[in-house]
């Protein structure tokens, strides 16, 4: 079954993807939450007639999330979190990374971060997926809280 994607779902594919899925996962979750349109003809010329007027748009998108990515490469980012030994007392996750770039100045989504859940002091990287043709690699350091 092939669908047209209105927005993005994770792990399938961006908004205005032709994607071809199972008959089921589209009648039974796709169509009816909203995130995707059967691909008839008509659908994919009106399709196509709508990403050749965004083209230009977007390439300003991009050119922005360039300018993003430069500055978050930039940025040198510690997080002092409690600690016994090389252990965590809890855990750093893809929100707490999002609320440090909220500090720094840099506002973006926690669903736009990958990092999987850290439970150790260290040096680690967190994936940044500014657009669908910018995604950054933001290094950061988990370091003991001092008491």
């Amino acid at each position: 079954m092939e669908l047209i994607l209105k927005q993005d779902v994770q792990n399938l594919g961006f908004k205005d993807d032709i994607v071809t899925v199972k008959p089921g996962y589209g009648r039974n979750f796709l169509i009816p939450q909203g995130f995707a349109v059967l691909a008839t003809s008509s659908a994919k010329k009106v399709l196509a007639e709508n990403l050749k007027q965004k083209a230009h748009k977007e390439a300003k998108i991009v050119a922005d999330a360039r300018a993003l990515a430069e500055t978050l490469k930039a940025l040198d980012i510690k997080i002092s979190a409690k600690a016994g030994g090389e252990k965590l007392f809890g855990s750093i996750t893809n929100a707490d990374i999002a609320q440090i770039l909220e500090k720094n100045g840099q506002s973006i989504d926690r669903k736009f971060i990958t990092s999987g859940v850290v439970k150790r002091i260290g040096k680690y990287t967190a994936t940044v997926r500014l657009h669908r043709d910018v995604i950054v690699e933001l290094p950061y350091e988990i370091v003991a809280e001092q008491a």
